[in-house]
């Protein structure tokens, strides 16, 4: 799998990959592709991020076992790429109203207002704190006042998309609240 995953790949690789790992007896060809995540050449790490990313729903809950791991490395990933990677596979899991960290949920909030992050992680950091916090009230509005603060700079039209959208969700869930 790291021959495939060293160089640069396409989607059809992508799929050879998701075909390779499917189905339970092959957890164990999915932990392999999980440890190439850790790879000290990038373009294999990024690659296997990236395939992770395409697993069907039958196969993407193996991850899920994976979820506090992965809040731990984009706590503390510095390259852009594998962290935006990894927020997108945190976003295809659930969050459990008693299993959620505060320190995540400090960092999403934190991103979303940096000017300097890239408009997909502020996107995913939005989706993925509303995930959080759809549970309690008071969070939800500190979410809402963190979208608030959009409104001083120009937004790209996928951010501005990704915002509107959760300012939906907020409105809904603090309707069922009663606020």
């Amino acid at each position: 799998m790291r021959k495939i995953l060293q160089d640069k790949i396409n989607m059809n690789d992508i799929n050879k990959i998701c075909i390779m790992t499917q189905g339970k007896e092959n957890d164990h060809r999915k932990e392999e592709l999980y440890q190439l995540t850790f790879d000290e050449n990038d373009r294999v790490s990024f690659n296997a991020l990236w395939a992770f990313t395409h697993f069907d729903e039958a196969n993407n809950p193996w991850l899920f076992q994976k979820h506090d791991a992965l809040i731990d490395r984009v706590l503390a990933e510095k390259n852009e790429t594998k962290r935006r990677l990894m927020l997108q596979l945190l976003l295809r899991q659930p969050f459990e109203e008693e299993s959620l960290r505060s320190d995540f949920i400090d960092f999403c909030i934190a991103k979303i207002t940096v000017c300097s992050q890239s408009y997909a992680i502020r996107s995913y950091c939005m989706k993925l704190a509303y995930e959080q916090m759809k549970y309690y009230p008071e969070l939800l509005e500190e979410l809402r006042m963190a979208l608030d603060m959009l409104e001083q700079e120009v937004l790209s039209p996928g951010l501005l998309s990704a915002k509107r959208q959760i300012m939906k969700k907020i409105k809904r869930s603090l309707g069922k609240f009663g606020k």
